[in-house]
């Protein structure tokens, strides 16, 4: 075990230090005035970050998950409804299609990017396909504009799953302001993560919004008034003051993440990984830089054997996974996400990271490769 300071995977104690005392002040703002649910710091975020995504409207909500499903509900989809999406994502994309009774259809993923692959997408759509639920993951946008040529094409929604990519954008879009719906996490890991749990939707259709607006709020059409079964889904005072505080510098934090994307990409160039792809329809937000190699697991044990922490994220597909077998998939139908399970490694990275901590990592995988 190396001798040097621990290479942490990500690191927030630094952020905090820095946001404490500005935090600490909106909470006893909060506590002196009584109000904690669906107050002024909330109703201040939803302002905020709508102008900064471009959408007319953005609404907060108790975690990425709960973002989800309110979308599909919202758009009425249900038992019986086809939703394409993604087998090479964290569980709560397909989660969220289950647990509104909908049929999750998978589709491969490109090999440099880790997104759905587009193209297959049209061969994958059936008469009860009611919906595509692409993941911008890692940070790294899907080709939205093929997606929404497909969708426009087969009168599909799309709802953006946008939990790791805040800021990532399509041409001149932000992710979560091009489809019918975006989805966003602010778990603490995030691009603009809480300290806590916390999710956002945004759109710029109004009676979408005004649905799950009613769905977020137990469906009250006034106290103790409700119309339907919905769901307490709010995001509370707390959060919403550090994240209207952490929203003013996130340019600054995915900078910081982009310089060093740029110095892996250079220290690696010459070692026999996969860098992550930068797509040229867009730009990357690495709010995870993840290689691949197949010494994968040789690499990680060099890394760990160093004091490096790394991750990896996603180690099976989830068309393989207990919960969806009967899905009817096996091995081998879709071979890309079934390669890059066993080849991804995600290494450390964060705005504040040092060239020092980026050299020890890129030094552990050359010992390797």
């Amino acid at each position: 075990m190396s001798a040097l300071q621990p290479v942490p995977f990500l690191q927030l104690s630094d952020e905090y230090e820095a946001l404490e005392a500005e935090w600490f002040a909106a909470i006893r703002e909060s506590g002196h005035s009584g109000r904690f649910i669906l107050g002024p710091h909330v109703q201040a975020f939803e302002h905020d970050a709508a102008a900064v995504l471009g959408t007319k409207h953005a609404i907060g909500v108790a975690n990425g998950t709960d973002a989800l499903v309110l979308s599909l509900r919202a758009l009425g989809i249900g038992p019986g409804d086809e939703v394409i999406t993604t087998p090479y994502t964290f569980f709560a994309t397909v989660e969220a299609i289950l647990q509104v009774g909908a049929t999750p259809v998978f589709v491969d993923i490109q090999p440099g990017s880790f997104v759905i692959d587009a193209a297959q997408i049209p061969d994958r759509i059936t008469s009860r396909t009611r919906a595509i639920l692409p993941v911008h993951l890692f940070g790294c946008p899907a080709d939205m504009g093929a997606i929404m040529g497909i969708a426009h094409d087969h009168d599909l929604r799309v709802i953006e799953d946008a939990a790791q990519a805040f800021g990532a954008k399509v041409a001149d879009k932000s992710v979560g302001s091009i489809g019918d719906a975006g989805c966003f996490s602010f778990y603490p890991t995030k691009v603009l993560g809480c300290y806590g749990d916390g999710g956002m939707v945004t759109m710029d259709n109004e009676a979408l919004a005004g649905r799950i607006r009613h769905l977020r709020n137990h469906c009250a059409t006034e106290p103790f008034i409700h119309d339907g079964a919905g769901y307490n889904s709010r995001l509370d005072e707390i959060q919403a003051a550090l994240l209207s505080i952490k929203l003013r510098n996130v340019d600054e934090a995915i900078a910081g993440s982009r310089r060093v994307a740029d110095t892996y990409d250079e220290l690696l160039s010459a070692v026999d990984v996969v860098r992550p792809a930068r797509p040229r329809y867009g730009e990357h937000v690495f709010n995870l830089y993840t290689i691949r190699t197949a010494w994968r697991d040789a690499v990680r044990k060099a890394l760990t054997d160093n004091g490096i922490a790394s991750s990896v994220c996603y180690p099976k597909p989830l068309h393989l996974q207990e919960v969806c077998r009967s899905l009817g998939y096996a091995a081998g139908d879709l071979p890309v996400a079934e390669q890059l399970a066993t080849e991804a490694l995600s290494l450390p990275i964060f705005p504040g990271m040092t060239e020092a901590q980026i050299e020890r990592v890129c030094r552990a995988i050359r010992q390797v490769l």
